[in-house]
C-alpha cells in the first residue's frame, strides 16, 4: 500500500514537472519557438510561419482562420500604445498637438508590421496553453532527416 502511494506521489510529480506552465508559454512566445517544445521556429522567414514544428510535429494552424486572434492582439495593443503615447506627448507639452498626431501615425503604421509575429506567437502560446493539442490531430510525423 505504502509502495503504491509513493509511486503514484512520484508519477503526479513527474506529470507535474512535465505541464506546460503559463510562464513558459509565455517565455515561449515571445522568442517565437514551439509552445509544446520549445525548441522549433514558428518563423522561416519574417513573414511566413512553418506549417508545422520542425522538431515535434506540433501544428501551428489549426483550422482555417486560426490566427484571427492575433490579429485582435495587434490591433488591442497598437491602440492602447498609441492613445498612451498621444497623450503622453500632449499633456507633457515636448511637441505641438499636431507634431505628436504625425508621431502617434508612424507609430501606428510601423509597430503592428514589427509585432505581427509577436502577436501570433502570443496567440499560439496562449491557445496552447488554454486548450492544449490532442496527440493525434493536431500532430505531424517529423522527418528525422
Amino acid at each position: 500500500m505504502i509502495r503504491t502511494t509513493r509511486i503514484a506521489a512520484k508519477d503526479s510529480m513527474q506529470a507535474t514537472r512535465n505541464e506546460n506552465t503559463y510562464w513558459r508559454a509565455l517565455g515561449r512566445a515571445w522568442r517565437l519557438r514551439c509552445p509544446s517544445c520549445g525548441r522549433g521556429r514558428l518563423f522561416k522567414n519574417p513573414i511566413s510561419m512553418n506549417p508545422s514544428c520542425s522538431e515535434c510535429g506540433l501544428r501551428f494552424e489549426r483550422e482555417p482562420g486560426y490566427f484571427l486572434g492575433s490579429i485582435y492582439i495587434n490591433y488591442g495593443l497598437t491602440a492602447l500604445l498609441v492613445t498612451l503615447f498621444y497623450f503622453t506627448l500632449f499633456f507633457s507639452g515636448a511637441v505641438s498637438p499636431e507634431t505628436a498626431l504625425w508621431i502617434v501615425t508612424g507609430f501606428a503604421l510601423v509597430f503592428p508590421i514589427w509585432f505581427f509575429r509577436y502577436a501570433r506567437s502570443l496567440w499560439l502560446g496562449f491557445d496552447h496553453f488554454w486548450d492544449p493539442p490532442t496527440a493525434t490531430k493536431d500532430r505531424q510525423p517529423v522527418d528525422l532527416d
